[in-house]
């Protein structure tokens, strides 16, 4: 097999491991394919198998050349979690392709980028699930004690199916003119990628302990004056407790039954509570605030710590989004609430190791610097380029005030402005959210497409452009498919024509931070810096630096961020990059 793949030059491989989490995996056996239902299955690790086994330390020796050979392609289904496996044996992974990713740039939003379903889509073929490998006398059992012939059926499946999928796929973003976007902004980023999940992040046990307590305290109080005011206890986490509480015993209105017969208590209910001054809908979107803080980043953070390395590792979704961002999971780390004293706290816990402080590099207002140059509006671009405080602009536009007379609460309704209308926002959406009616939200929404019309045309081409092709596209050539645009159903095809609105914005920033990331990863290598990329948070990239390296990374990586785009695309804006430094992510923000 060596043999044959160091003549082809070419083979699809898969790792079979004893876990979905890469970093914490073993591996257990490894597929490969070199053509149409040519393909392999070499077990490692197999329990309780008569067939015969190689060693790991064997597999590695045999294996480690072809695999690090850079005149070999090696193509792979998500193949980022093949190198973080790989890269835990001390094999380098290099020169891939990865068939999720190609699909991911051909046809995000119209389908999942799973083996399953590309093979249903490109190959009409149903491949055989992970699941019922699994599955042994109605019990599921881990893939080490899945018999060989299992595994083997299974697993060289899965690679002859990658391969195959690989030749289709490499066609089609040819033929659509999207080749070089896979090639020049995804594929970059598998490497990348791995490396920040394998490093992980340190994280401050006590102190997240100490919030712990603190938040349950918080929980506490904030329950007893929902009691109070319910006039009894009960179950403030039940929705069908509260929902009783809510609309049978207060008869506070909007109570309305969903399919369960129990009465809805999502977040749209008790903000529209809330909005009508039922002081009740605030103390429980409080409550659920601090549960979520406590559950999911206080015990969430903890448990997740690992054992191997006691750091936590999150796993980037590099194909799960309409609009081209990363997402991250288990756990999330690009959701940690930031406009709370609360949830920032808990950047407090994300610290340095000893001698290293966090260094955080943020695009400032970048989807609006995106959203100007789309839409080319003048005045916002003016604005830009007069490193003018923006939300100050906007301010003084929509509510026609002199600039010395913006207080800070106008400020902050123009940034609600400027934000919700990339997102396509209601007048109800917006009153919601400045806690004002329906018709001043109106009034704030049409006096800024007055001021700004050229976004009220951008919005409205773009909803013409995307009904006629299905699809539309960052400034950088991302293609982006928005579902339902042209339903029947008015509730889905208004949601659709937001989604479209926005997905060039934020794709566009989404494909900026994409396009920055290899150049400062080859920049720390170059120099042999022992500075580590830890996260991605959309505009923002985390780094753990030695504090010998501070100045070197503040003076080179926001110029990297800045000018990296300009071989792609030329913006009429300037770019901006703010800089932070200090002990933990708070500090440094």
């Amino acid at each position: 097999w060596i043999e044959m793949v160091n003549e082809k030059g070419l083979v699809a491989i898969d790792c079979e491991t004893t876990s979905i989490n890469a970093v914490d995996a073993d591996i257990v056996g490894f597929s490969m394919s070199l053509e149409d239902s040519v393909a392999c299955y070499i077990p490692i690790s197999h329990k309780n198998s008569s067939g015969k086994q190689i060693s790991l330390k064997k597999f590695i020796q045999i294996i480690r050349v072809l695999l690090e050979d850079p005149s070999i392609k090696k193509i792979g289904q998500n193949i980022k979690y093949d190198y973080i496996i790989l890269k835990n044996l001390g094999i380098n992974l290099c020169n891939v392709d990865d068939t999720m990713l190609m699909s991911y740039v051909l046809r995000t939003g119209r389908r999942g980028h799973g083996l399953d379903d590309l093979s249903i889509d490109f190959l009409s073929y149903e491949t055989q699930k992970y699941s019922d490998v699994t599955t042994k006398n109605k019990k599921k059992i881990p893939f080490e004690e899945v018999d060989i012939t299992s595994a083997l059926n299974y697993a060289a499946e899965d690679a002859d199916i990658t391969y195959r999928l690989w030749d289709i796929l490499r066609i089609e973003l040819i033929k659509n003119k999207l080749y070089d976007f896979y090639f020049y902004v995804e594929k970059p980023l598998i490497e990348i990628i791995a490396i920040m999940e394998i490093c992980g992040c340190k994280i401050d046990n006590e102190e997240l302990k100490k919030l712990f307590l603190e938040f349950s305290k918080k929980i506490d109080e904030i329950g007893n004056k929902i009691f109070d005011y319910a006039g009894e206890k009960f179950n403030v986490g039940s929705p069908k407790q509260l929902g009783e509480i809510l609309f049978s015993k207060l008869n506070l209105p909007f109570g309305k039954k969903g399919k369960s017969g129990n009465f809805q208590t999502d977040v749209k209910i008790l903000e529209k509570l809330k909005s009508e001054n039922h002081i009740i809908a605030s103390f429980i979107l409080e409550w659920r605030q601090f549960s979520k803080l406590k559950s999911t980043y206080c015990s969430g953070l903890l448990s997740r710590e690992s054992k191997k390395t006691s750091r936590i590792h999150t796993s980037y979704g590099m194909a799960s989004t309409l609009t081209g961002r990363l997402s991250s999971n288990d756990p999330n780390l690009q959701n940690i609430p930031i406009k709370t004293a609360e949830g920032r706290q808990i950047r407090k816990a994300f610290i340095a190791e000893d001698g290293f402080s966090i260094v955080s590099v943020d695009y400032s207002q970048i989807e609006l610097r995106v959203l100007a140059h789309i839409a080319k509006i003048p005045s916002l671009i003016n604005a830009f380029k007069n490193d003018e405080d923006i939300h100050l602009v906007t301010a003084m536009d929509v509510f026609q005030v002199s600039k010395n007379n913006i207080t800070n609460d106008l400020r902050r309704k123009a940034k609600t402005i400027n934000f919700g209308i990339i997102y396509g926002i209601s007048a109800y959406g917006l009153g919601l959210q400045l806690e004002i009616s329906n018709s001043e939200a109106k009034k704030y929404i049409d006096q800024y497409f007055l001021k700004y019309p050229g976004i009220k045309d951008y919005m409205k081409e773009t909803v013409i452009s995307c009904r006629e092709n299905g699809y539309v596209m960052t400034p950088f050539g991302r293609r982006i498919f928005i579902p339902f645009i042209n339903d029947k159903m008015v509730s889905r095809r208004n949601f659709a024509e937001r989604s479209a609105i926005n997905a060039p914005i934020q794709g566009g920033a989404a494909d900026m931070i994409k396009i920055a990331m290899p150049k400062i990863f080859n920049f720390m290598n170059e120099n042999n810096l022992r500075s580590k990329m830890l996260l991605q948070v959309h505009d923002e990239l985390i780094f753990e630096t030695p504090n010998d390296e501070i100045e070197e990374i503040v003076n080179n990586i926001p110029d990297i961020m800045i000018n990296s785009h300009q071989k792609f695309l030329k913006l009429d804006v300037p770019i901006k990059v703010d800089v932070g430094i200090g002990k933990n992510w708070n500090e440094a923000h």
